[in-house]
């Protein structure tokens, strides 16, 4: 079935890893929704039934890496993939029922209207981060690097580190994805690249909950992550006042 809201095609892209067991049902909350044109579903070379269940999924396309490429690897995918489908909104929601896709037609009004050409889904706003059961530490933690990096990105966001966002066609075509890392820092860098470019990012508020199949990185990966979004976040800087060039952040008219 075919919607085009407010004549946009709107596009769902899920980034799965292992996520044979919350698929299914992350599937049915989007497609609830009714506004959602086609979902797309990037498998990084899991090692469970992810990609059988997927290609039992009505109108969507499935596309498996052969090799784990990392969370970094499996947006760029789900993106390029999403333009190519002619998605004029791209929603990303990850297939592990974490994110709930009940706000799914808030954010593609938010972006269809043309208020906004990017809408994050925000567990601080509201107060949902704890009441959710995100970890004490990974609170701290988050709350430190968004200071950090509102401060060196001159932005003022509450919170660079969720993984529920919507996107813009214009915004996707224009970053430059290619150059940005495989890996977790990704989400990171791609922030910093839309206020790189002088877009304006929207926020609403979005209740998460953690619980034993959603994905989560521990917190080895967590302090590299950490690390790399404060250098995203430098490198931004320096680039802004013209001290160091970073192909992350190109000259631009």
């Amino acid at each position: 079935m075919i919607y085009m809201f407010r004549d946009k095609k709107v596009v769902v892209v899920m980034p799965a890893y292992n996520a044979a067991k919350t698929l299914v049902q992350t599937y049915n909350e989007v497609i609830e929704q009714g506004m959602v044109d086609r979902v797309i579903v990037v498998d990084d070379c899991s090692r469970d039934d992810t990609v059988a269940i997927a290609k039992t999924l009505p109108n969507t396309i499935v596309f498996r890496h052969e090799n784990n490429l990392g969370y970094g690897g499996n947006q760029k995918s789900c993106y390029r993939l999403a333009l190519q489908e002619g998605a004029d909104i791209i929603i990303m929601v990850h297939p592990d029922s974490q994110y709930t896709p009940l706000l799914i037609p808030a954010m593609t009004s938010m972006i269809a209207n043309g208020l906004y050409p990017c809408v994050l889904g925000s567990r601080i706003l509201g107060n949902y981060a704890l009441k959710g059961g995100m970890p004490l530490w990974k609170y701290v933690a988050n709350r430190f690097l968004t200071l950090a990096e509102n401060i060196l990105l001159g932005a003022k966001l509450s919170e660079y580190h969720t993984g529920y966002r919507a996107f813009s066609r214009e915004v996707l075509e224009r970053l430059p994805l290619a150059t940005n890392s495989n890996d977790f820092v990704f989400d990171n860098q791609m922030l910093a690249q839309i206020h790189w470019y002088g877009y304006t990012i929207a926020e609403v508020s979005c209740p998460t909950k953690y619980f034993a199949e959603a994905s989560s990185i521990n917190f080895r990966r967590s302090v590299k992550y950490g690390f790399g979004c404060l250098g995203t976040a430098l490198s931004f800087r320096l680039a802004k006042w013209g001290l160091k060039s970073s192909k992350l952040f190109p000259p631009h008219g």
